[in-house]
């Protein structure tokens, strides 16, 4: 157990702070002591040499100058005594901070800014440290165990230029504010990254940054090894998935792959795949990942969403795409919720779509495959006026965290009109943070509201026909879920289908839908309401 000592040096009788923090600590596993207020350092020294604490919290809330003056004192009295073998951590008023900021035996300065889940993370941060021998944990799994009950927040970062985009990483490992960074590549780079000479340097950086080479990713990487030691993760890439994949796990330690089942293909046009190609190679790279021990994520059931496509088909495909990786293997399983998605859905409608989502995604969990919870804000419902945007971050991330994530994907006040630097996203993390962090204290249940209850029967059971309408294209049982052909036979008849895929995609893109009391429905040609077990009898199913 890590001993803590904590007082208040000087003539400064403030004491709630240091014991407030002391209580942090004893909560989280440590042996506190405290020494009391108005200490002249001198007695302050003493009692470190009488208690010889691992760490040493000093607090003074008074003045900057004769704050200055003490601390001097203390470090040449530290260093008399040869207790600058200590950890030492300092508490005040922002004015106070920025003197104690100025001396280099403090480790680390609190100045009231801090939510409460940053001060946590230092402690364990420290008590891991002492214990393993690094940091913080590198694993995902293990990352969620040690933050929680906070999740952990991720944000993604790619500029035009590597040597920017690598600064960039090193200042968000400082912060200490982000747990995940996920490198974001230029299209060249996601699509030609194997075949260099068919990109076309005119849209270099387009999308993200110009990584050519495994040494950038490297560069990267090594960009993030400071602070809090921050995991780091990639976009999969829009073809040859499988050798990306092995790349990112040997030079970047991919957190997770997030591969999608059906895109990247002629469905979407983000590769020259076909369909049945793509799914094909995307099983490889899933059962690859699970096989090196990289947790997955698969991306579909949101890209169906970017595309306007109804809540039951969402809903569906988070089905298809969790039973898929369960069934390649996968062990550690990331299922995304993008809030807000398609635009003007309501918080109630969105709830009901996601707790129906997480209900079938998780009735696939057993003791060999578990499933962590992502929420993030829908870019398709981003304002473009910044200070919007950042009541956008506030009021989803709010209502998101009653989903209970593990994992918080941050997305950026900036995004609709520029990339986001470090600036940018340090303050889109801090507003996030503060709203998860109040609804931490405690909110109500949505399932206690009856709306969202009978709605999220309703997605359910839509959901499950569609599975069981794909499934009647095979054999009619679960393995045909997980026939290349079976799936590629679903959107060519149109049982997954979506609005925003007509005229240039091998889906059928018959379907039509629109915002009904704030859920995303199909509906006829006279834009009523037609239910999913009619839309699927209008298939011929």
């Amino acid at each position: 157990m890590i001993k803590i000592l904590g007082g208040s040096i000087g003539s400064c009788v403030h004491s709630v702070g240091i014991l407030n923090f002391l209580k942090l600590a004893n909560e989280n596993g440590y042996e506190t002591v405290y020494v009391g207020t108005s200490l002249p350092i001198k007695t302050f020294v003493e009692q470190i040499k009488t208690h010889n604490p691992d760490m040493v919290a000093i607090s003074y809330r008074l003045g900057g100058d004769a704050l200055e003056n003490l601390l001097r004192e203390l470090e040449e009295s530290i260093k008399e005594e040869r207790l600058d073998d200590k950890i030492y951590i300092f508490g005040g008023t922002f004015e106070t901070a920025q003197v104690a900021r100025k001396f280099k035996f403090i480790k680390k300065v609190i100045d009231g800014s801090e939510e409460i889940d940053e001060l946590v993370l230092f402690l364990r941060g420290e008590s891991y440290r002492k214990s393993s021998n690094q940091a913080y944990p590198q694993t995902l799994g293990e990352r969620i165990r040690f933050k929680f009950p906070f999740p952990l927040i991720r944000h993604h970062i790619g500029l035009q230029e590597l040597d920017e985009t690598a600064e960039e990483i090193k200042k968000l490992a400082e912060s200490e504010l982000l747990d995940i960074i996920s490198i974001a590549p230029d299209q060249n780079c996601q699509q030609y990254f194997f075949e260099l000479e068919k990109m076309d340097s005119k849209q270099d950086g387009a999308g993200g940054v110009p990584i050519r080479s495994r040494e950038d990713f490297e560069r990267l990487y090594e960009a993030s090894r400071c602070g809090n030691y921050p995991l780091v993760r990639c976009y999969s890439g829009t073809r040859e998935l499988l050798k990306f994949s092995k790349v990112l796990k040997e030079t970047i330690n991919n957190a997770w792959a997030a591969i999608p089942l059906m895109w990247y293909s002629d469905l979407d046009r983000r590769s020259e795949r076909s369909l049945l190609d793509a799914i094909k190679e995307n099983m490889e790279a899933i059962k690859w990942n699970a096989e090196n021990g990289v947790p997955v994520e698969v991306t579909d059931s949101h890209q169906w969403a970017l595309r306007l496509a109804h809540d039951a088909v969402e809903v569906a495909t988070a089905y298809l795409a969790t039973f898929a990786a369960k069934r390649l293997g996968v062990r550690e399983y990331i299922q995304q919720f993008m809030l807000e998605t398609p635009s003007g859905i309501s918080p109630r409608a969105d709830l009901a779509k996601m707790i129906a989502k997480r209900e079938l995604v998780e009735s696939l969990e057993d003791e060999k495959f578990t499933v962590y919870r992502m929420v993030r804000t829908g870019l398709m419902s981003m304002p473009a006026d910044q200070h919007s945007a950042m009541g956008q971050i506030g009021a989803s991330m709010f209502y998101g965290t009653l989903l209970e994530p593990h994992i918080i994907h941050v997305v950026s006040y900036c995004e609709s009109f520029k990339r986001a630097t470090a600036k940018e996203i340090i303050e889109s993390v801090k507003i996030a943070k503060r709203a998860v962090n109040v609804a931490l204290r405690g909110v109500f249940d949505p399932l206690s509201d009856r709306w969202i209850m009978d709605e999220k029967e309703r997605i359910k059971n839509d959901a499950l026909l569609i599975i069981d309408a794909i499934k009647s294209l095979g054999d009619g049982n679960d393995d045909s879920l997980l026939d290349p052909n079976v799936l590629t036979e679903a959107v060519k008849r149109g049982i997954l289908d979506a609005p925003a895929l007509r005229g240039f995609s091998v889906a059928r893109a018959a379907v039509a839908t629109k915002i009904v009391d704030g859920q995303c429905r199909c509906v006829d040609a006279d834009e009523n309401v037609l239910s999913e077990r009619e839309r699927l009898r209008r298939l011929g199913l």
